[in-house]
């Protein structure tokens, strides 16, 4: 898209990682081809003190005319220490707040409150990958709005599911995390037994697997073993194939930045229930779901019976669902808002150096 582009992406971890934050970066890095990969620590947002030392080797050996995009996962968690001297402008690509993440004991979510809001206080440039998440950090984190921009990610056009399933299948993705909200949608469930429906969770049960067996736990306590299918990590053609055979999405998320998984249902037209936890209350339409209170397992009990029983209103979501992932960003709108930003530090940089920017 941008082959003459020149900057650094600095990623924490495993970019083949089976999260949306991860996609996000591998969908970019493919469109922005002169975007290098810098690979941190994996520790991160939970840093040793030597990832934090390596952290700062890395970032300090990017020259100082190359725009550095960095990653937000390990960003907040950075102290100012170790962002001091380096010369690369920095931009910083925020999906949420870490301190946000559910289940942080609250003396560590305070911590990272602080260590996000000083570290930002150093980006050049800040990137939020919603409108909620960017006047979250207008509010909470003092980023002036003058160094904010909102790159949503891209959503690729998709075939329809048909909605004709019996028993109805409920479809949930998301990695294995309390914000995610798993074992309250079971709990919603429970409530549900005299109704036909079955649910694949698909996320991967590896990454936290003491949130995945707490899950199993749930179903077992529950005797929803048969209803419920908790389905790993699918291949894109596997998952995709599985989206079409769906008949309702289930979002039961405490926070979302944005919701990717949410938006591919929309591309799909699939109907949706959905807590209105963060941004998904912007990235979903009112007329497309049926909501619920984030950690209310009887609010999103009430929400999904009138979607299994109700075909007027399923229908009714189905087709406004439909209809607004047809408008959805496409991943090169998304590339190209990020390409934008760091063309402006690299230009910037130049001027204040007295230098010519490349054309």
């Amino acid at each position: 898209m941008r082959p003459h582009l020149r900057g650094v992406f600095a990623i924490p971890g495993d970019l083949a990682a089976p999260t949306g934050g991860y996609a996000y970066a591998r969908r970019v890095l493919a469109l922005l081809p002169g975007l290098r990969v810098l690979t941190l620590p994996d520790s991160f947002p939970e840093p040793s003190q030597a990832d934090l030392a390596e952290t700062h080797r890395l970032l300090d050996s990017v020259p100082p005319d190359c725009p550095l995009l960095i990653d937000g996962l390990a960003y907040g968690a950075l102290p100012l220490s170790v962002l001091t001297g380096i010369r690369a402008p920095i931009a910083v690509l925020v999906h949420h707040p870490l301190c946000l993440e559910s289940g942080i004991p609250p003396a560590r979510a305070a911590e990272l409150h602080a260590l996000e809001r000083a570290a930002l206080s150093r980006a050049a440039s800040v990137i939020a990958t919603s409108t909620d998440t960017a006047e979250t950090l207008i509010a909470d984190f003092a980023v002036p709005p003058s160094r904010l921009s909102v790159a949503p990610p891209g959503t690729e056009p998709a075939a329809r599911a048909a909605c004709a399933g019996s028993p109805p299948h409920l479809l949930a993705i998301g990695a294995m995390s309390p914000r995610k909200g798993y074992r309250i949608l079971v709990g919603a469930l429970a409530m549900l037994r005299d109704l036909p429906w079955h649910l694949s969770i698909v996320g991967a049960l590896d990454r936290n697997p003491g949130e995945a067996t707490a899950l199993a736990a749930e179903i077992a306590a529950n005797s929803l073993q048969n209803r419920i299918t908790l389905a790993g990590v699918l291949s894109d053609t596997a998952l995709a194939a599985l989206t079409r055979t769906a008949d309702i999405f289930v979002i039961a998320s405490l926070h979302e930045g944005y919701g990717m998984a949410a938006a591919d249902a929309l591309a799909h037209g699939l109907p949706i229930v959905a807590t209105n936890a963060g941004a998904l209350a912007q990235t979903i339409p009112d007329a497309a779901c049926l909501r619920a209170e984030p950690s209310d397992a009887v609010s999103l009990a009430a929400a999904l019976r009138r979607m299994l029983t109700d075909p007027t209103c399923r229908s009714a979501c189905a087709d406004a669902s439909w209809l607004a992932g047809q408008s959805l960003p496409r991943w090169d709108d998304t590339a190209r808002a990020i390409a934008a930003v760091l063309d402006s530090l690299r230009s910037k940089r130049m001027m204040t150096e007295g230098g010519t920017p490349e054309v």
